[in-house]
């Protein structure tokens, strides 16, 4: 039991790490543009977001998937942008049982095109 606890407090630490890192690096992300980081949300080659989420705040999010969350609320949800990031980055971090590839780590995305659907998303 102590040695999980010990592994669990190791793991906290990185991904409080890892999301100080990230949120560094969105502090200097420019030209941010919503409507780059939707295309990418709802490409099928790339974010591919509307196989697995609803995003009930876009009428341009057509979907009837229903094996992830629905992406709304988002600000409320993650309220500090590099949590989000980071969620989309390697979901496994907070969850290693998800099924929600890990976009950055795997080259699905770029670290810009995460960015830009940080953007996106934020705005639900």
């Amino acid at each position: 039991m102590a040695s999980q606890a010990t592994a669990s407090r190791r793991l906290g630490g990185t991904v409080v790490a890892v999301c100080t890192a990230l949120n560094t690096m969105l502090a200097a992300a420019v030209d941010a543009d919503p409507a780059t980081g939707r295309n990418l949300a709802h490409d099928i080659y790339k974010g591919n977001c509307l196989a697995c989420h609803q995003i009930p705040g876009d009428p341009n999010a057509v979907t009837s998937a229903n094996i992830g969350p629905p992406l709304a609320a988002m600000r409320q949800r993650f309220p500090d942008r590099a949590l989000l990031r980071n969620q989309i980055w390697d979901p496994t971090l907070r969850n290693p049982q998800t099924v929600m590839p890990p976009f950055g780590k795997h080259g699905i995305l770029t670290e810009q095109e995460i960015d830009l659907v940080v953007e996106y998303l934020y705005q639900y």
